[in-house]
């Protein structure tokens, strides 16, 4: 016998379309900084390694290792910030959780292009670069969950994967925005010019766009808190109960009520989501962020072109996802997930050796990037729509934000220190492929257990 506990007011029986067009833009902007942040920090990589983490004397694939240690201290604060704002957005409201998050990222991000480097202050530089990314990583953390919410809640029916997918369009425009801006001064500029300030730039940009964010974001219609008994946010409350037919959950679960989830239900959850996402997380950071660094360390590409061919992963990457998105609502999340996850898995070492033969033709290479970024759009486009219908409106922001935050904490944060320092001892030049086939096998035996027909009902 099930113990009713009273349900939130959000989300609305009907939302208006320029509400839905308004959350839609909102939500996006804030990923689409977040992510050409993160994205120019990896493509950046080589240099920042230089500027802030390689002491005299030190190797370059010291330095490189270092700066990647730095990148994945701020995924693993992910899940903190993910459940902080999460549960700030999920009792107090959506608005002002993302709000929060967008002035946090803006400033953190900019203070990067303003922090002196190793050779002026010493060992304070990278502590300092450290902490900003800390801070990044809360920020980021809290992102995912308030968006995702915001722009699935207010999907029109039978929309929800596609105005889900553009969280994940937005993680690719964020990404090719910080590759283009890369290649433009690695154009223009001389290496002494690049390694001394140029690197900087990227980093102030975000500063507009972060005003630009948090104007759309102020212009959000308020949601009112939930109406919950603190012990319905308990973590236990995340475990979603299985829906009935017509979109109401088991035991009275929905605007009306719900039905406390038993114990351990919540980590089972979580882990689940984790499951289902480890596929996509590291194999988009394998392709699309960490690929420019591989290329230059291990391949001995140029810093041009290791970024080139990134930009056309990311074109793939881009290409698929809102297609991807609005298959989902037809053909279901598990079906075209499951496709993206088997195509890499299936598709990533052949890909890579295509990418080191030195006698394959540029095209043939292009197109190996795009369509190992295709394949991660088939997975990143209905992810978030996934991960929306797994909680219940009274905890969303947390449940999907921590899943998330999880999923990138280990397997993105961690993609390029891994593989960095893999293929450093022991010389294969495969681990990328391996990396990224074995994820997302994991990632095909999770999706599997997705309901056929999730994409059809109600939001909890």
């Amino acid at each position: 016998m099930t113990t009713p506990v009273p349900g939130p007011v959000r989300p609305p029986a009907t939302v208006r379309p320029d509400d839905a067009r308004r959350a839609l833009v909102a939500g996006s902007v804030g990923n689409f900084i977040e992510w050409y942040e993160f994205g120019i920090y990896g493509y950046f990589a080589t240099v920042i390694a230089a500027q802030f983490f390689t002491p005299d004397g030190g190797s370059e694939v010291e330095g490189l290792v270092t700066a990647y240690a730095s990148f994945a201290v701020a995924f693993f604060f992910r899940p903190v910030g993910a459940a902080v704002f999460g549960r700030f957005g999920d009792r107090v409201g959506r608005r002002p959780a993302l709000v929060v998050v967008v002035c946090l990222m803006t400033g953190a991000t900019a203070m990067i292009g303003l922090l002196p480097t190793y050779a002026s202050i010493g060992a304070a530089a990278p502590w300092l670069l450290t902490l900003l990314r800390i801070l990044q990583g809360l920020s980021a953390g809290g992102e995912f969950g308030g968006a995702v919410s915001v722009m699935t809640e207010c999907a029109p029916p039978g929309r929800r994967g596609l105005y889900g997918a553009w969280q994940s369009f937005t993680v690719a425009l964020g990404l090719l925005a910080g590759a283009a801006v890369a290649v433009v001064l690695a154009s223009v500029l001389t290496a002494s010019q690049l390694y001394g300030w140029g690197w900087r730039v990227p980093f102030l940009l975000t500063l507009p766009l972060g005003l630009v964010a948090l104007r759309l974001r102020l212009r959000l219609p308020p949601d009112e808190p939930s109406a919950l008994a603190p012990s319905a946010l308990a973590p236990s409350a995340l475990a979603p109960s299985a829906p009935a037919p017509g979109g109401r959950a088991k035991g009275g679960a929905g605007p009306e009520g719900g039905a406390r989830p038993r114990p351990g239900e919540t980590g089972r959850a979580v882990v689940l989501g984790v499951g289902r996402m480890m596929g996509w997380s590291a194999a988009g950071y394998t392709f699309l962020v960490v690929m420019p660094s591989y290329l230059q360390s291990t391949l001995g590409t140029t810093f041009q072109r290791a970024l080139l061919g990134t930009v056309l992963a990311n074109l793939g990457f881009a290409a698929s996802i809102l297609p991807a998105g609005r298959l989902s609502d037809r053909l279901g999340r598990r079906t075209v997930m499951v496709a993206g996850a088997l195509l890499i898995a299936a598709l990533a070492l052949p890909l890579l050796h295509l990418v080191q033969d030195p006698g394959a033709p540029g095209y043939a290479k292009g197109a190996a990037l795009f369509a190992a970024g295709a394949g991660v759009g088939l997975m990143a486009g209905p992810g978030p729509a996934m991960l929306a219908e797994m909680f219940p409106a009274r905890v969303r922001c947390t449940g999907l934000g921590l899943a998330y935050a999880l999923s990138n904490a280990v397997f993105s944060g961690c993609a390029g220190l891994i593989i960095t320092e893999v293929v450093a001892r022991t010389g294969n030049v495969d681990v990328p492929g391996y990396y990224a086939a074995a994820t997302c096998a994991v990632s095909v035996a999770a999706l599997l257990t997705l309901r056929g027909d999730d994409h059809e009902r109600a939001l909890r």
